[in-house]
């Protein structure tokens, strides 16, 4: 497997545009009383999550406590996973901005010479643990709100292009991203967690990548 600069890392300085585009978008601009509310009903929903958690916490307690009619929360966000989603937004974009342009090796950084895929892949994985176990139970109401929410959530095709682009010199590049991402999914990490510890838990997922990678 070629884990110079002239391969993973080249395919991923040449893909560099697509993921830019998969990346998430800041809220589009929009009236000031639909702000307002966007704004009053994650803010109720962050503070009673929280203070109780995540799956104790109902839909009409969060209208109640943002001040709007359970309509205009349904309207907006759908169910507690549309809030999750919507609560983890910020979260993603910031780890997303800096795979793309922040410090190496989770970056590209600012040098003449791109970190290597082993090093940038190892980076992702603990720089998502360090996001997804921060907001696990958020993460996991996203993930599992219906069948297969996971695949849909704009994020996931981030990180899996971004893994695929570092495994570039495998057989299946996209095939095995699917298979590292399996192990960050918020219901695994869940189940990880509690049986293992986070110790155990880090130095298995990067085993794979290890693994992966054929180091």
């Amino acid at each position: 497997m070629d884990l110079e600069g002239t391969g993973p890392q080249s395919a991923y300085s040449r893909d560099l545009g697509e993921l830019v585009l998969l990346r998430g978008s800041p809220q589009p601009k929009e009236r000031s009383d639909a702000a307002r509310n966007r704004e009053a009903i994650l803010d109720a929903a962050a503070r009673l999550f929280r203070e109780h958690g995540v799956q104790a916490v109902s839909m009409d307690a969060i209208a109640t406590a943002a001040g709007v009619g359970k309509g205009t929360l349904f309207r907006r966000f759908g169910d507690k996973s549309g809030l999750a989603v919507a609560l983890l937004d910020t979260r993603e974009r910031e780890l997303q901005e800096a795979i793309l342009f922040g410090p190496a090796p989770l970056g590209p950084g600012d040098g003449d010479q791109e970190p290597q895929a082993p090093q940038r892949l190892k980076a992702f994985v603990n720089a998502y643990l360090d996001y997804a176990l921060a907001h696990l139970d958020l993460a996991r109401v996203s993930e599992t709100g219906s069948a297969g929410a996971r695949y849909r959530i704009g994020a996931y095709r981030f990180w899996h292009r971004h893994v695929a682009l570092l495994l570039a010199g495998r057989e299946d590049p996209e095939a095995d991203a699917h298979t590292l991402l399996a192990t960050l999914s918020a219901e695994h990490l869940r189940a990880m967690l509690d049986e293992l510890g986070e110790k155990r838990l880090r130095a298995s997922v990067l085993g794979i990548c290890t693994t992966l990678l054929k180091l």
